[in-house]
Order: structure tokens, then C-alpha cells, then sequence
């Protein structure tokens, strides 16, 4: 190692910050979030430390460095652009045997500031010994995706337990082996779905029977896996589908999304397509219910949103009823994925103040919708699965008093490499959709906020082209 790790308790201790500007603001903003007391030496302030300054919340020595100033201090940060003070102050700090950290300059340091994931009281510091700070950062923003920002709080419950185990286990390998099973069971999940409550009962009840709250129970995570692109799944769906023991999943999750699944996982197919059920929904329900109750942590993924046309209710629903534990993540629904990588937004204030979704499924071979309260003005209308109505449902709006000139665009396989835009109106979008032998999954949109497509498009797949 270059450097030896370490953590510096400077709550209410004395630290130095040479320069006033925002290189400078920065270093005193961390010192600050580790309660540091803070003075700053510089002929001026920028704007941020002057009004922490006019707060005080420091204290400014007007004029240029002088090695006495460095005195009683316990680290000492030189943030100027001039090479001369920041070897005067290198020189005072080590005349002293004060840590010192100068800006971009590891040959003057005696420690560096590494980035850091801030998940207090855990903190996660990463350094390149300053050879490289933009690769620390690029390391450190994939760890935040990893480590959840609920982890402070998870800490802040395992401290307030902390008494009480040592207590109930005398030998230490048995506390560590305690801590090892809760922190990796459905505890620290409660913790992260904002159920603290729950989780200290659990905890309390996990240290009196040694059995958590469910039995051993396993835990179903609901995740929607959004309309496609993997990069649109949120950190939580990322992080529950890696520690999943096994995936129930649906048609429209994209290959890519399901690729991120923990590899050694166990997966079931449950996908719908019109006629061809794979697996019934009460039967779904159920096989939730019975792997979750052996003890397994399973993985409900859905394409988009889990609560829009997506029968996540459903199955909650279920699970509720049968004391399963379970949380829900929020996917990116197909309407707002889809429009955003076409080009297309649902509100516009020349254009639309209203959006209505609603699904396109044929019942009894006809689309029932509510016409009267679709064909509103100004108002975008999507739809979600309406391919195979397509004919019936832009005949439906035009004989309720929608143009057949109102633009439509229909979305193939939106945000992912195969997106193909079709944009017409109500009366051509039927035999577009013919010639180009659309598939599914599509999602459309009709209204005038279509008539954006050209001037915002900017989605651009190599494997795709925009049809017109």
C-alpha cells in the first residue's frame, strides 16, 4: 500500500483551509460533515465559503498564509492555485507533524481525500493515492449503486442491539455467527423498504427465539423491470435481483434486463400472451406463496411498472393474505419510457394538459373503453397493448369525434436496439402496421404532442430506423 487507510475523528477539533474558492468550498464541505471546527486563510472568499463566513460556520484570517497559522491544528488542506503557497503550507504542516493534503498535488501530501459513499455511520472510502482521482470516482459511483442508503440506518439498528447480543452470546465467534445470518435475511430488507419498526421487532424477536418474525420465511421482491433498457432499472430492482434465489418472470421483460439476474438463480417462465397463458395468474399467485414459504427470497419480475396493467396487486394481494413478507419496487412504465426514447412527451402546454392510460386487450374480440372520457380535447391518449386492435380502436375514436387526421405514433420494442417508430394518423395507422409487420410488444400514442416526434427525436438504435 501507498498510503495506510484511516478514519480521523475531527468533531470539534481545529482544521485549516488554505484558498477561498470552490476547490476550497468542497474541502471545507467535507470537513464540515465530519463536525470538523474550520478556519480558512485566503485574501478573499468565493461566494459559498463567504456566506458560510457571514453564518458563522467558519472563520475567515483575511491575507496570505503564514506558517504560524498552522499551529494547534490536526489537519491542514491546501486548495489554492498557486505552487508557492502550497509548498509553504506543506512545509508548515510538516514542520509540525500535522497531516497535510494539497490539492491535486500528491508529491506535497502526507495523506489524500479519497472519494467517498457516504452511508454514515458506514463509510466507504476508495483512493487511487492521487495518480488517479477520476478512476476513485468512477469506482466509488459503482458502489453507491451497490450499497443501499438505507445502510446508515441498518447500522444505526444494529448498534442499538449491540449490548443486547453480547449479552445473550457470551463467545464471540457465536455473536459474529448471529449477526452473519440477520444481517443477511429479510431484516436488513425491511430496513431498506422504510419498515424500521418492523425490522427492530423482528431483530428483538430473532435474538429472544432465534427465529425471525416469519418462520424462517422467504421474502418476494415485486420488481418492475421497466420497458427494456437495463440501464432504466432503479438501484434497488439491480440489487434485489442479484441476491434472488429464484425469478418468476414475465413476456415482457426484456432478454437484457433478465441477464442481470444472479447468474446461479433458478428461473421460471409465468409470461401471458394473448390466447396463451404460461402459467394461469391464480396459479402464479400461488407458486409465489409456495416458494416463498420454502424459505426461498424470490424474485416477481414484470416488464415496466409492476402496478400498471401489470396485476402486481393481484399477487400482493395474495401474499398479504398468506403472511408472506414482500416489497415493491416502482419500475419505468412503457408510457413514460417509450415516449421519452421516441421523442414524444405525454404533457405539453400547446398541446396536451392531460394523459390517459389504458389498455388495449381485446374482450370478446372488441375494445371496451370509456370513449366518451378518452376523446377529451387536449388530452394524450396511450395505449398499451393495442396492436392487435389496432383497426378496431382508431375506428372507435374517429366514430367518437377524434379526426381520423390526429397524429398516432406507434412504438415497436421501445428503448431498446430494435425500437422502431411508425408515426400516422388514425386513418393510416391500421395499414402502416400491416406493411411493416409490426410486433409486439408496441405501445401508442395518439395526440398532438405526436406532431414533436421530428423536432425532439433523438434515439437513434443502429439496428433500427425511424418510419415515417
Amino acid at each position: 500500500m501507498d498510503y495506510f487507510p484511516i478514519f480521523l475523528n475531527l468533531r470539534g477539533r481545529d482544521c485549516l483551509v488554505v484558498g477561498g474558492g470552490d476547490v476550497a468550498a468542497r474541502k471545507v464541505g467535507l470537513l464540515q460533515r465530519s463536525g470538523a471546527a474550520v478556519t480558512v486563510v485566503a485574501p478573499e472568499l468565493g461566494s459559498t465559503l463567504r456566506a458560510l463566513a457571514a453564518d458563522g460556520k467558519i472563520t475567515h484570517i483575511p491575507g496570505t498564509f503564514e506558517p504560524a497559522q498552522a499551529d494547534d491544528r490536526v489537519v491542514i488542506i491546501a486548495a489554492t492555485d498557486d505552487r508557492a503557497v502550497n509548498q509553504a503550507v506543506a512545509a508548515a504542516a510538516n514542520a509540525r507533524n500535522i497531516p497535510v493534503n494539497v490539492v491535486d498535488t500528491p508529491d506535497l501530501c502526507t495523506f489524500v481525500v479519497p472519494s467517498i459513499v457516504d452511508r454514515s455511520p458506514i463509510v466507504v472510502a476508495v483512493s487511487s493515492g492521487g495518480v488517479s482521482p477520476v478512476l476513485a470516482r468512477m469506482i466509488r459511483a459503482r458502489m453507491e449503486t451497490l450499497i443501499p442508503a438505507a445502510y446508515g440506518r441498518l447500522a444505526q439498528l444494529a448498534a442499538r442491539f449491540r449490548n443486547k447480543v453480547k449479552q445473550r452470546f457470551e463467545r464471540g465467534d457465536d455473536r459474529r455467527m448471529f449477526w452473519e445470518r440477520v444481517l443477511q435475511g429479510p431484516i436488513p430488507e425491511m430496513v431498506y423498504a422504510g419498515q424500521d419498526k418492523a425490522a427492530e421487532a423482528a431483530l428483538s424477536q430473532e435474538l429472544d427465539t432465534g427465529l425471525g418474525e416469519h418462520g424462517g420465511a422467504g421474502e418476494v421482491y415485486l420488481i418492475g423491470g421497466g420497458p427494456g433498457d437495463p440501464d432504466l432499472l432503479t438501484f434497488r430492482a439491480l440489487r434485489l435481483m442479484q441476491q434472488a434465489d429464484v425469478v418468476v418472470y414475465d413476456r415482457l421483460v426484456s432478454p437484457a434486463v433478465l441477464d442481470l439476474v444472479r447468474r446461479d438463480a433458478e428461473r421460471i417462465y409465468a409470461g401471458k400472451e394473448r390466447d396463451n397463458h404460461a402459467i394461469p395468474q391464480e396459479d402464479i399467485n400461488q407458486l409465489l406463496v409456495r416458494l416463498a414459504k420454502e424459505g426461498k427470497r424470490v424474485c416477481r419480475l414484470k416488464g415496466g411498472d409492476p402496478f400498471i396493467f401489470g396485476r402486481g396487486g393481484e399477487e400482493i394481494e395474495t401474499l398479504s393474505e398468506e403472511g408472506i413478507p414482500f416489497q415493491v419496487v416502482p419500475g419505468i412504465t412503457a408510457a413514460s419510457g417509450c415516449s421519452a426514447y421516441a421523442g414524444i412527451p405525454l404533457t405539453h402546454r400547446d398541446y396536451s394538459q392531460s394523459v390517459a392510460f389504458v389498455t388495449g386487450h381485446l374482450k370478446e374480440g372488441k375494445v371496451n373503453l370509456n370513449w366518451e372520457g378518452l376523446v377529451k380535447p387536449r388530452q394524450t391518449i396511450v395505449i398499451y397493448m393495442g396492436l392487435v386492435g389496432i383497426d378496431g380502436l382508431c375506428h372507435e375514436l374517429v366514430a367518437h369525434g377524434v379526426s381520423e387526421d390526429m397524429p398516432v405514433a406507434l412504438i415497436e420494442h421501445g428503448t431498446t436496439s430494435d425500437q422502431r417508430v411508425h408515426v400516422g394518423t388514425l386513418e393510416t395507422m391500421p395499414g402502416i402496421v400491416k406493411r411493416e409487420k409490426v410486433s409486439a410488444p408496441t405501445l401508442i400514442i395518439v395526440g398532438e404532442v405526436v406532431k414533436l416526434r421530428d423536432k425532439l427525436d433523438w434515439f437513434h438504435p443502429v439496428q433500427a430506423q425511424a418510419v415515417n
